[in-house]
């Protein structure tokens, strides 16, 4: 699996990330096994969690991975904080005392003593942003992270999170953000991967298949052991369906039969290469949905199919950001 840097800094990632949510909640600890297994096999080394994940249990179900079944160096561990672990007003939040605690039992549950990238999940309006930011330093020169990244971010929250760590020597970097991001959602095109671009922040895609929609399979039904079927996951499913959203899933499945692949390996691979993405972060809940992953990470799209992806799919864009020179 091809490596690239994490946005302007030292720390190489693989292409395609592992993603823990359904870890220690839909799936269990021996397909977590077969799943980390065949990823670390595949040469993937970046594995996504958080804190909230299961209640901390996807982080658990890693840490007890890392400790059995694959070496910790085999690995870059990720993980995150800001949402509520807690009860009251500081279980939740970009505190110092929240983010350092939740640090700390972030470890505790992972059993390491140090998490390679640690991202806020959120922005917190109750906090001012130099508090938080001095965490992440803290949290850096402490050796408890090596890397700090944000996550779901708006365009000017990245933008003022970057440039605040750049202002003074001696601050720890933001070095990348991690958003939704598919042929279903491409919203961040307008201001975040600009902002990511021009800050050297490197951009992880979540739910890079549009929440499973792009493999196609919920074309005509909604299959009975899936994610669309449980209460729990139905409204995110359905949350981006539409019928714009369709005829992307069928461009996308068009585009798969004509080059002999699957719509998942078209997906990603449209996913890859677009500006600023690092790499997407796959979250599996079986262990055969992941090896189709890997076995797509191979596909490459001619760029007619490219074209075409784009203008069916293509983001809404008008002042500003469609003024000359505003993505440039």
């Amino acid at each position: 699996m091809e490596q690239r840097a994490l946005g302007r800094s030292g720390l190489v990632v693989s292409r395609l990330g592992l993603g823990t949510m359904t870890w220690g909640r839909d799936t269990d600890e021996d397909e977590a096994a077969m799943q980390l297994t065949a990823f670390v096999d595949a040469g993937g080394t970046l594995v996504d969690t958080a804190d909230v994940y299961a209640d901390g249990e996807g982080e658990r179900t890693l840490g007890r991975l890392l400790a059995d079944v694959v070496p910790r160096d085999d690995v870059l561990v990720a993980t995150k904080a800001v949402g509520r672990t807690g009860p009251g007003p500081m279980g939740r939040g970009a505190s110092r005392g929240h983010l350092l605690a939740a640090l700390d039992a972030s470890l505790e549950r992972l059993g390491l003593d140090h998490v390679d990238l640690w991202q806020l999940h959120s922005w917190d309006d109750a906090t001012p942003l130099e508090e938080t930011l001095a965490a992440c330093d803290l949290a850096v020169s402490s050796g408890r992270a090596r890397y700090v990244g944000v996550s779901n971010f708006s365009g000017w929250q990245t933008a003022q999170a970057a440039t605040w760590q750049r202002a003074w020597p001696g601050r720890t970097p933001i070095v990348s953000t991690q958003v939704e991001y598919s042929l279903l959602q491409r919203g961040v095109e307008r201001e975040v991967v600009p902002a990511a671009e021009a800050l050297g922040l490197g951009v992880l895609a979540w739910s890079p298949l549009g929440r499973g929609l792009l493999t196609g399979k919920y074309r005509h039904s909604t299959p009975s052991d899936s994610r669309g079927a449980s209460p729990q996951w139905a409204g995110f499913i359905d949350g981006l369906r539409s019928a714009t959203a369709d005829r992307v899933v069928e461009a996308v499945i068009t585009a798969a039969e004509g080059l002999g692949t699957t719509p998942l390996g078209v997906a990603l691979a449209w996913l890859k290469d677009r500006p600023g993405v690092v790499a997407p972060v796959v979250g599996a809940r079986t262990a055969q949905q992941l090896q189709a992953a890997l076995d797509a990470d191979g596909v490459r799209l001619p760029p007619a199919i490219v074209t075409a992806l784009d203008d069916v799919s293509s983001p809404p864009f008008s002042y500003p950001e469609s003024r000359p020179g505003a993505r440039a």
